[in-house]
């Protein structure tokens, strides 16, 4: 089992090349090379949709409540979702009958 995935504070220090962390970080790059790409796509995937959705849709949400907010951003991923699957069907030509 590889070794867990160091989190954002541990990037805080400022960790310089050739320190401890750096070459800790460089070794588990080179040795278990698939599952950080693996790792990387999987975040590189998640801010690339979390950027679609802000460009779209706007950063800042306009509820004032938590709930409210927290219904807004669902409203925004969920309108995110139809808008790529829209996107999809024009592009791989795709027939949809939405007739019930």
């Amino acid at each position: 089992m590889p070794p867990a995935i160091l989190s954002r504070s541990h990037f805080a220090t400022g960790a310089a090349r050739g320190s401890g962390l750096w070459n800790r970080l460089y070794h588990y790059y080179h040795l278990h090379h698939e599952t950080f790409l693996e790792h990387y796509h999987r975040r590189s995937l998640a801010e690339s949709t979390f950027s679609m959705i802000k460009a779209k849709f706007g950063a800042n949400p306009r509820s004032k409540t938590p709930v409210a907010q927290t219904n807004e951003l669902l409203c925004k991923v969920l309108c995110h979702n139809i808008c790529v699957l829209i996107q999809s069907t024009y592009e791989l030509e795709i027939e949809v009958d939405v007739r019930g």
